[in-house]
């Protein structure tokens, strides 16, 4: 008999999961649906259907646009398309909401024509125990058995040396890290490819493996805020930044012309490939969440050197307790470092008694529960004279997003996933009355916003305390394939 299976997910890990594990399977096992996060950020996607990226964010399934399909369904019913999903997919594969996870599971969704699911795989990041257990008790219930799939199944195995960087929250800070390592290798003379996890907004044929090396090429591709927040930095030092839907592809791609590739993975996701070398990455403003999330602790307990974060931003009792839990968890030979976190802009007196709007990464101070970032900070240290609060003038999908994350204070999320999502942020830049705009998003807003106030990026970086990028890596010179 056909064991049928469902995969929970949010339009990254869920696919990753698909195309390592079941893409090719032989006929006794077979996927019969995707099922779709509903928007964590943002309200609806393009297609007026509940969409969501790796981390919850709304994004587009299957082509992502209005229209038909390659294989004529409407956009409101999207799939997984048949180039993708392979042999024995013809129609490609159902991708439903996840509220309808239990139509699915007992064979009574109008959409999935083989009837039932057998098997509930969860592929989400960043999300917290107790959610797990969530899902794993409405699959249970609904009559399904339910899964995990761990590394030794998920990740792809490469001859090029992989330098991992992840953590066990998004935002602790992995591409300001990353991009330390990645410089340090690139004074070692070795050649550098970063590998950003997936953010597959449009058609995903179209972005089964990107490549992005240029400022020019982020434009050419029109890219998500997010999107842009995640390579920019990298493209900019000029680390070529390779992302899509076939992390196959991709990595084979970035192995190609890589000594040395440094995974910079998504939120607290597991590494797609199996790394050389593993540093994970703990914040102490959120002590307690190392152990607490899904699958940050799994990273937590697999590393080989950890780090803690945002040192000066942390309560004395913070850091202890993460440093506590990170003594109990990791294996000893592991070493824990920290990292302190500097922000700096290019004119400070533009601040000082300035009314500022502060916009910040979107996903960190949403789902990832920060309060604020960057850009808050530099407000704070540059002496504006207030910062203000976008909530009156907030639109649509902006406005849904601060009523939902009512943690945020004077705080704008830089989320703009379709090109109406980024109108509304438009609209509520142009409603704040600011003297500037404050920008602690790695990616230059000024390039995707048309908005009348001056706008003043901040730059952020993590600087070691008591260890260098470069004694990172020479340290770990042999795993990395580098001559000593």
């Amino acid at each position: 008999m056909t064991e049928r299976v469902a995969i929970m997910g949010a339009a990254g890990r869920d696919f990753h999961d698909f195309n390592v594990r079941f893409r090719g399977a032989p006929p006794a096992e077979r996927v019969v649906a995707f099922t779709r996060a509903p928007g964590q950020n943002l309200g609806e996607a393009e297609s007026g259907d509940p969409g969501g990226t790796e981390n919850g964010d709304p994004g587009g399934t299957g082509n992502g646009d209005p229209g038909e399909t390659e294989n004529g369904e409407t956009a409101d019913r999207p799939c997984y398309p048949p180039g993708l999903a392979g042999p024995g997919y013809g129609e490609g594969i159902p991708v439903v909401p996840e509220s309808e996870l239990e139509a699915v599971v007992t064979g009574a969704h109008p959409a999935v024509p083989d009837a039932g699911a057998d098997r509930v795989v969860f592929s989400y990041s960043d999300v917290s125990h107790e959610a797990v257990m969530h899902a794993a008790s409405r699959a249970l219930a609904a009559g399904a058995d339910f899964e995990l799939l761990g590394p030794e199944t998920m990740q792809v195995a490469l001859d090029t040396p992989v330098l991992a960087v992840d953590a066990v929250r998004t935002g602790c800070g992995k591409s300001s890290i990353a991009r330390g390592l990645a410089d340090a290798l690139d004074a070692r003379g070795a050649d550098v490819a970063v590998v950003r996890e997936p953010m597959p907004y449009g058609d995903l044929l179209d972005e089964r493996a990107e490549r992005f090396a240029t400022p020019a090429d982020l434009d050419a591709a029109d890219l998500t805020l997010e999107e842009r927040e995640e390579y920019a930095w990298h493209v900019e030092a000029g680390h070529p930044v390779h992302a899509g839907v076939d992390y196959e592809a991709v990595l084979a791609n970035a192995a190609a012309e890589a000594d040395v590739i440094v995974w910079d993975g998504g939120n607290n996701e597991l590494p797609f490939a199996v790394p050389d070398v593993h540093l994970v990455l703990t914040d102490p403003t959120r002590p307690g969440h190392e152990l607490r999330y899904h699958p940050g602790e799994a990273n937590l307990r697999a590393a080989d050197a950890v780090c803690l974060t945002k040192l000066a931003a942390a309560e004395p009792e913070g850091i202890a307790t993460v440093e506590e839990n990170v003594r109990e968890t990791v294996p000893e030979e592991a070493p824990v470092l920290r990292a302190e976190s500097v922000v700096s802009v290019p004119d400070p007196g533009r601040i000082e008694g300035a009314r500022v709007l502060v916009i910040e990464d979107g996903p960190t101070v949403t789902h990832g529960d920060a309060a604020h970032g960057a850009a808050t900070v530099a407000a704070r240290r540059y002496g504006a004279a207030e910062c203000v609060d976008p909530e009156p003038a907030a639109v649509g999908s902006v406005a849904e997003t601060l009523a939902e994350y009512d943690h945020l204070d004077r705080v704008l999320p830089a989320m703009g996933y379709t090109d109406a999502q980024v109108a509304e942020l438009e609209a509520t830049v142009g409603g704040c009355d600011a003297d500037l705009v404050l920008a602690g998003t790695p990616c230059d807003v000024s390039r995707v916003l048309d908005v009348d106030a001056p706008v003043v990026d901040v730059d952020y970086r993590f600087d070691p305390v008591g260890w260098s990028f470069e004694k990172f890596v020479a340290d770990r010179a042999g795993a990395l394939g580098l001559t000593e």
